[in-house]
């Protein structure tokens, strides 16, 4: 049940109705309260504010309606501006982009404005009483106070149409969109490491000593029939795991979980999303509860997901070096901020694959993140892009540096060199003369920087290419 709140509170962030509809649901409760004002203490408040007069019925009338007339058609020309910026950054940047500017709020809040202005003044408008409109003797009504309020809406409005005009093309600038991923990547990676499910278990025992079941064992065949397989009964990509569910879930009946998927991995009816042992302590009930703790889309989020972020950089900077479009300079902001974000993770300690509850006992066999995943998410994605220009080139193997420079572990170093490897063969295919010659003695100074902590500092204190420009 909270992995389906956690994707519904999501999605009403994403929509692009939400915020609109709270405020004009606001401008409705607000006319309501300014005419009830207005129809118990009258207009007798001006009297003592000689820089104030009182409306006559046939004025405010005419005010409220060319107010709402305006609005509304502000508030069209608005939703068309925004549609284009949209249709605009989705073929520039990629449609997964999509979302992200349907959920910025400041869209979202102007759009609002307008139709809430609107939906006030046509509210306080239908109260607007003539003399002797509701018959002989009937007194003329007009709301002075919910006109005023109606005037200082329309001055909030017109200043919130210069802040939309302002903000539409700051936001779908190119190194607006990328710091706006980029951001949401570093802040994800603070989220999510080091928060565990449960307290890590040492994984790497020998055969005879590790805490996993035997019926938990890829090995062990025939204790499959020990476990039982969790399946979907839905299709789609996994928005939300539930990690608290799955944990108490197997606390509470003493079970042990075996994960299959991570967020943003696509299932479909049938899959199995998780094994649990043993068997004859998971009944229906337990089921139901376990599979609960998935929540399932249409796409993928990034709310779970650190690779979709990675993906949104590694797609923006893949489109600008495409030879159609052919902007390094996109591409290597886009590394500056993957090598941030991974310059953040190689300091981390990563969670182990083996989570247990608070007495120690062994609850979740998750399917964590490795750094040799993300980074090869990140910078192998981007190497065959990056290699067959000179400009892109050079910032990659920066970008790799600069990760570097932030690593002690030699697991980790052994990846980025890695990396570093791949790349220059790359470059060698792809790239010709001074090109080739200026990447690959870059490449070659970086693979003995990785070997060599010595002249990995030298570099670092004497040049400033492995930790910045290019």
């Amino acid at each position: 049940m909270r992995a389906r709140f956690l994707k519904f509170s999501a999605n009403l962030r994403e929509s692009y109705w939400f915020v609109p509809s709270l405020m004009a649901a606001g401008a409705m409760l607000l006319a309501s309260l300014m005419v009830y004002v207005d129809s118990h203490f009258g207009s007798g408040w001006m009297d003592g504010l000689p820089w104030l007069y009182a409306a006559r019925p046939d004025g405010a009338r005419s005010l409220l309606s060319a107010v709402g007339g305006s609005m509304i058609g502000v508030a069209g020309t608005t939703f068309s501006v925004t549609i284009a910026a949209v249709v605009y950054a989705s073929g520039q940047y990629g449609p997964r982009l999509l979302s992200n500017f349907m959920a910025d709020k400041g869209n979202q809040v102007t759009l609002g404005t307008f139709i809430a202005t609107f939906l006030y003044s046509m509210l306080v408008l239908r109260t607007i009483r003539s003399p002797g409109e509701n018959g002989a003797g009937a007194e003329a009504f007009v709301p002075q106070l919910a006109l005023g309020v109606a005037v200082l809406l329309v001055l909030g409005s017109v200043a919130v149409l210069i802040y939309f005009i302002h903000h539409v093309p700051q936001r779908i600038h190119i190194n607006s969109v990328i710091e706006e991923v980029g951001e949401r990547l570093i802040r994800e990676i603070d989220n999510r490491f080091p928060v565990f499910i449960g307290a890590p278990l040492d994984d790497q025992a020998g055969e005879d000593e590790s805490p996993v079941p035997s019926a938990l064992r890829d090995d062990d065949v025939a204790a499959h029939e020990a476990r039982v397989a969790i399946r979907s009964k839905d299709t789609g990509y996994i928005q939300v795991v539930d990690d608290g569910t799955l944990l108490a879930t197997a606390q509470d009946l003493d079970l042990v979980l075996r994960l299959q998927y991570q967020p943003g991995d696509f299932a479909h009816r049938g899959s199995v999303l998780l094994e649990a042992w043993p068997a004859e302590k998971c009944d229906e009930h337990a089921i139901a509860r376990l599979r609960g703790a998935f929540a399932m889309g249409s796409r993928r989020t990034p709310l779970q997901d650190l690779r979709f972020l990675i993906d949104e950089l590694v797609e923006i900077a893949a489109r600008a070096l495409s030879p159609g479009v052919n902007d390094p300079f996109t591409a290597n902001s886009c590394l500056d901020w993957l090598a941030a974000a991974l310059a953040d993770l190689v300091r981390r300690e990563l969670p182990s694959r083996l989570r247990a509850d608070e007495e120690g006992a062994l609850r979740v066999i998750a399917r964590p993140m490795s750094f040799a995943l993300l980074t090869d998410r990140a910078f192998g994605a981007l190497a065959q892009y990056a290699s067959a220009d000179m400009i892109a080139g050079r910032r990659f193997l920066n970008a790799v540096g600069d990760v570097a420079l932030s690593c002690e572990a030699p697991s980790r170093l052994a990846v980025l060199r890695a990396q570093v490897l791949d790349f220059k063969a790359l470059a060698e295919a792809n790239l010709k003369g001074a090109n080739r010659r200026s990447v690959c003695d870059r490449a070659d100074d970086l693979l003995r920087a990785l070997d060599d902590p010595a002249f990995r500092r030298h570099l670092r204190d004497g040049n400033t290419w492995l930790g910045g420009t290019a």
